[in-house]
């Protein structure tokens, strides 16, 4: 698949390090927790998830990310997709909790408005290392109830999301989404299965991509052969038990790498 040519209409800085960039193209019939792969022309290509059908949110890490920053309403960059498996959309009347942390507040805030149309009850734990930092905070509030920790305490429970977690009574969920950085996520991860509802999760993963169409086999996460672009990136919590999840990732060269 070629990649096509996105303009930038809108720049929105969230916190710092995170900018929603708004692009003149909307995908239609996308599942959240679908992702793209965003072409920063003369530096790389890199998969990023949709906060909005037009729309991708961007923490500064790394070279493009960093090249990206320095692009103005006007210019453009290269799109591809969407690809891979998101989460699976609610019924009416299900009830649904949102675990968010940092930048993974941009998938799953499309979601828990899918969610809220479809007729679920949907309720947000959110996370970040300070109240500058917290995402959609607004977004989510407009849907249900929504939960805020915070590291240093300046907004809602000073400490995790998993602080949070284990004052719910998380068997009341039918559902349970599950994105942030990984290192939260496998916390999030073994709570769950501690409570026994492991199997009501879902969980994105975020990896490094060469291909993004599940040719190259760089985002394998175990053995298995599961790959995150194409398998993935929303895998569910029964997929993940006994894999390499919160444990290891791989580098550009594939050498597995302990997060």
């Amino acid at each position: 698949m070629l990649p096509l040519n996105a303009t930038i209409i809108q720049i929105t800085e969230e916190s710092p390090l995170v900018r929603t960039f708004f692009f003149d193209y909307r995908f239609e019939d996308t599942v959240p927790g679908q992702f793209v792969m965003v072409w920063v022309r003369g530096v790389d290509e890199v998969p990023m998830g949709l906060s909005r059908n037009n729309s991708v949110t961007v923490q500064k890490v790394g070279e493009a990310t960093s090249k990206l920053f320095e692009l103005e309403e006007g210019d453009s960059f290269g799109l591809r997709g969407p690809f891979g498996k998101g989460f699976t959309l609610p019924s009416k009347g299900e009830k649904v909790l949102l675990i968010a942390g940092g930048v993974g507040a941009a998938p799953l805030s499309p979601y828990a408005e899918a969610a809220s149309a479809a007729g679920a009850e949907v309720h947000t734990i959110l996370g970040a290392r300070s109240a500058g930092d917290l995402l959609f905070e607004g977004r989510f509030e407009a849907l249900g109830k929504v939960y805020v920790s915070t590291d240093d305490g300046s907004k809602g429970i000073k400490g995790f999301v998993t602080d949070v977690l284990k004052g719910l009574d998380v068997a009341a969920y039918d559902r349970i989404a599950v994105c942030g950085p990984e290192i939260m996520m496998a916390s999030v991860f073994r709570l769950l299965e501690e409570r026994k509802v492991l199997e009501k999760a879902e969980f994105s993963l975020h990896r490094y991509f060469k291909c993004g169409i599940g040719v190259c086999g760089a985002c394998c996460i175990d053995r298995s052969g599961l790959r995150v672009c194409k398998d993935g990136p929303v895998f569910s919590g029964v997929q993940l038990l006994g894999s390499e999840f919160g444990k290891y990732s791989r580098d550009a060269s594939g050498r597995r790498v302990k997060i």
